[in-house]
């Protein structure tokens, strides 16, 4: 029996079918729910700290005024279901609460945030290439002094290794490729700001030659999907990932059934409509192997 198709496509959903298409199925097609994860958790809290930061004036955006920032959004995650259903012991909610302060603190020593001029901050941008709709969340988008577009993407994971690099920058095209779209022009640059135990900046200079490669990624990539759809052939793919991810009850390769993953999937639609909301599976984001938990 066919399969629903997603209703977009974006660098995590890319990024978690190449990872492994059966774990895709059960995130974007079955949408099936994931416990929290507390990586996944800080870094929200972190992008939503520095989101509030940026939004002050540029003379405003100091270290204590960040601090108070981190502190709003520690009490919006205090509020919200994942932090219920997590329910952390004080000693863990402490060292929450503390590891998020030590990757603000990274943040201003490796960036003096007075100098930043932003365009937009947390902004959605949706376009469609060969029928589907792709759409990204840049953190920050930017001009330099000299007028050209960057897009910063936090990163509250772990840094890559060396040869890591240019696979986590895969995925950033997508966003030149948006910006392209929408402004009219591709940005000077993309860079991907850790602030991880190894704080550092990796940036990439996009072209018209990657915004093209992104094209026909994309294409191959939905035509894979669409393929997998019809036959509902969706095969799992062993890897180190497997180990972080939550799906493992449904999955054939530790004796699960993936009907029973639509079996749910269809009980839970049941039960209301369910949000489109760009949250890749919990084991592509794992810290220890990818570039951060959101």
């Amino acid at each position: 029996m066919a399969l629903p198709l997603p209703s977009s496509l974006s660098p995590s959903k890319v990024s978690a079918f190449k990872n492994c298409a059966l774990a895709f199925r059960f995130s974007a097609i079955d949408r099936l729910p994931e416990p929290p994860s507390e990586p996944a958790m800080k870094g929200t809290t972190v992008h939503r700290a520095l989101e509030l930061l940026l939004a002050d004036a540029p003379d405003q955006r100091t270290p204590d005024r960040g601090a108070a920032h981190l502190q709003t959004a520690l009490d919006e995650m205090r509020s919200t279901p994942e932090w219920e259903e997590l329910a952390p012991e004080e000693s863990t909610a402490e060292r929450f609460a503390a590891d998020t302060a030590t990757m603000l603190e990274r943040y201003f020593a490796i960036e003096d945030p007075r100098r930043i001029e932003p365009v937009g901050l947390e902004l959605m941008l949706e376009s469609e290439i060969g029928g589907v709709t792709v759409r990204g969340i840049i953190d920050r988008l930017e001009r330099d002094p000299d007028g050209s577009l960057v897009v910063t993407d936090y990163k509250t994971g772990r840094t890559p290794m060396q040869t890591q690099e240019q696979s986590r920058l895969g995925g950033v095209h997508f966003y030149a490729f948006l910006c392209n779209e929408h402004f009219g022009e591709i940005p000077s640059r993309i860079q991907l700001m850790y602030l991880g135990s190894e704080p550092q900046i990796i940036s990439t200079t996009p072209t018209e030659q990657s915004v093209r490669g992104l094209r026909t990624r994309v294409g191959a990539i939905w035509s894979a999907v669409e393929r997998a759809c019809e036959h509902d052939d969706f095969r799992p793919k062993r890897s180190a990932l497997c180990k972080w991810c939550s799906y493992q009850q449904f999955c054939p390769a530790f004796g699960g059934d993936p009907a029973e993953a639509r079996a749910l999937s269809l009980q839970l639609q049941a039960q209301g409509p369910q949000l489109d909301l760009d949250i890749p599976p919990l084991h592509a984001d794992n810290p220890e192997l990818q570039p951060d938990g959101r």
